[in-house]
């Protein structure tokens, strides 16, 4: 039977992490996919369609696939796209430079019976490092069509999009109705792979003359002592330089006071002049309305600092610098139950907590899904936050210092006992690194401008929907409530009473409680060690309700239960202690 007529054919984008495959599904479908120069970046299936010969194609972008044996949950999501997708064109991107690498899985590919074009991208770097492939000969030896591209110049794509069209028409009638069963894997199966990719790499690879580029910097990333001191420059120049006093001190500086004193009394003068009954005002205006909090908050206090961030982030991440930190840390992160993989959602933790948890899922097994998922709810502060937190002591660096220390204490300590508790072998670490690149302006932009769109999104709504939950819980004493049963365990940690909104806030987002902190500072509400304990608190408190949510569907209530459970407590056990000690030894900051 021809299914061709029946269901839309499929263009499957399969490959290794990092080898270009989220730059080609958007010169196919016109839609940006993130693209970064560091493995983990697609962990959502994108989707989208393109036109060939007149007829409409969805074009499947997958995670990460190294085997169709799959070991991680990405690599189990790729592979039932695969097999569920029969009527579809396999395009199997593979990075040029590792081409005795990537045969082994296009082997492998060949086993599904779909048609399986080989894209052989980044080609440009292959000869930068002095080597060229024999397109011709490689094509003939696995009786494959393959386009050599640059896909982030859009070179070669135009030959990717002929070969798409003639698998598309010469295999129409023809389509099988699911995938066969592969053979069971074994060991010498893998090695005949291996062994025979290594023979065609060899046969059809030839040198030329190597060029510069900057992956002679390699050394110096990597090493214990440059490596970490250029990490203390970037985080220096990035994170406290850039987002915290450029960000939280200027900017926001500049917008918090522009809306204070301009736009807050105009939209209040509107509102009480329209609004008749108090608690529809109180909505609205006041100490808590949408208005005059929520969305000031979101604007003027997230919004420079979250943008600023996500260009900083762009910049690093686009230039390679990632893997080589994933690197760096491994055996550093070895000793608390994870492997240097898991750098990528800790660093992607400082943008978005939310985000970073569902990259956890690319971590190889569920001790190490489970360990980095109570890290980055427990110690990692989003961007947001991160930001806040930056600005509001970049005039105090002796509790910026102390704040930095402790965490990244709780931090190693919290990690280390979890690794002993938790049974377990210890983590492999297998990662690609790409060459480093000086980061394309165009990228860095359009990264940034993304990540914008999408974070604005998602936390203007939130923004307003915790002003009306508190709004809600003000009318039915609800909220008034929860501050009193706050303002106890707090009063222990030595923080005053205006400081348990701010912990409420924080349940909503992380983000929200930072900004009501930052006004409590700014009025002078707090000393100098109770500004140090909040901080301390605040990074350790429960997750937000966005990253609980994705908490829950990744890792099972259960889990999330724990986790949260275990955060409530650290988190006020951690800020009694910290008081405690700040007393014993008559510390004024």
């Amino acid at each position: 039977m021809d299914t061709a007529g029946s269901a839309n054919p499929k263009i499957i984008l399969v490959g290794s992490p990092n080898v270009g495959k989220s730059v080609i599904f958007g010169l196919l479908t016109g839609r940006y996919a993130t693209v970064s120069n560091y493995p983990g970046t697609t962990v959502e299936v994108s989707r989208g369609h393109m036109k060939i010969g007149g007829k409409s194609c969805e074009v499947i972008d997958t995670p990460g696939l190294y085997s169709i044996y799959p070991v991680t949950e990405e690599e189990r999501v790729t592979l039932g796209i695969i097999k569920k997708e029969s009527h579809s064109v396999i395009v199997h991107v593979i990075d040029a430079k590792n081409l005795e690498r990537s045969l082994p899985l296009t082997f492998q590919l060949q086993m599904t019976n779909r048609p399986v074009i080989l894209a052989l991208n980044m080609y440009d770097e292959l000869t930068l490092m002095g080597a060229a492939i024999d397109i011709s000969a490689l094509s003939e030896k696995l009786n494959l069509p393959i386009a050599a591209t640059v896909a982030v110049n859009n070179q070669g794509t135009g030959r990717l999009v002929d070969q798409i069209k003639t698998a598309l028409t010469g295999a129409a009638t023809a389509w099988p109705p699911t995938a066969e069963e592969f053979p069971p894997y074994t060991d010498r199966m893998m090695k005949s792979w291996y062994t025979k990719a290594s023979e065609i790499a060899i046969g059809v690879t030839r040198k030329t003359e190597k060029q510069k580029g900057l992956s002679r910097l390699d050394k110096l990333l990597t090493s214990p002592v440059s490596g970490f001191l250029i990490l203390a420059a970037v985080l220096y120049v990035g994170l406290y330089k850039i987002v915290g006093s450029l960000g939280a001190g200027t900017f926001v500086g500049f917008l918090e006071n522009a809306y204070q004193h301009r736009i807050t009394p105009w939209l209040t003068e509107i509102v009480y002049t329209y609004a008749k009954w108090p608690w529809l005002r109180d909505l609205f205006a006041g100490e808590y309305g949408i208005l005059t909090l929520g969305v000031r908050y979101a604007l003027c206090i997230i919004l420079p600092i979250v943008g600023l961030f996500f260009l900083v982030f762009a910049v690093i991440e686009d230039s390679g610098y990632l893997p080589r930190l994933a690197y760096l840390l491994d055996s550093i992160f070895k000793r608390i139950g994870l492997s240097g993989r898991a750098v990528i959602p800790m660093v992607l933790g400082l943008g978005c907590d939310t985000m970073a948890t569902m990259v956890v899922r690319t971590l190889a097994t569920k001790r190490e899904r489970i360990i980095a998922t109570l890290l980055l709810s427990l110690t990692i502060p989003c961007s947001a936050q991160m930001g806040v937190i930056l600005g509001l002591l970049a005039g105090r660096p002796k509790i910026l210092a102390l704040w930095a220390i402790i965490i990244a204490a709780i931090f190693g300590l919290t990690g280390t006992m979890l690794a002993k508790i938790m049974p377990g072998t210890r983590p492999t670490f297998i990662i690609e690194v790409p060459p480093m690149r000086l980061p394309k302006l165009k990228n860095i932009l359009v990264k940034t401008y993304v990540r914008m769109v999408w974070y604005f999104k998602e936390i203007v709504p939130l923004f307003i929907i915790a002003s009306i939950l508190i709004w809600l819980g003000r009318l039915t004493g609800v909220f008034e409530t929860v501050v009193g049963f706050l303002a106890k365990p707090l009063s222990y940690m030595g923080l005053p009473e205006p400081t348990a909104p701010v912990f409420l806030f924080g349940f909503f987002r992380r983000d929200y409680g930072a900004a009501g902190l930052y006004d409590l500072a700014r009025t002078n509400v707090l000393s100098g060690n109770q500004i140090l304990i909040s901080v301390v608190v605040l990074t350790l408190f429960l997750p937000c309700i966005a990253q609980l949510l994705i908490t829950i569907k990744e890792r099972g209530w259960k889990i999330a239960a724990a986790i949260s459970t275990f955060i409530l407590v650290f988190a006020f056990a951690a800020g009694f202690v910290l008081n405690s000690a700040l007393r014993l030894f008559d510390i004024n900051l």
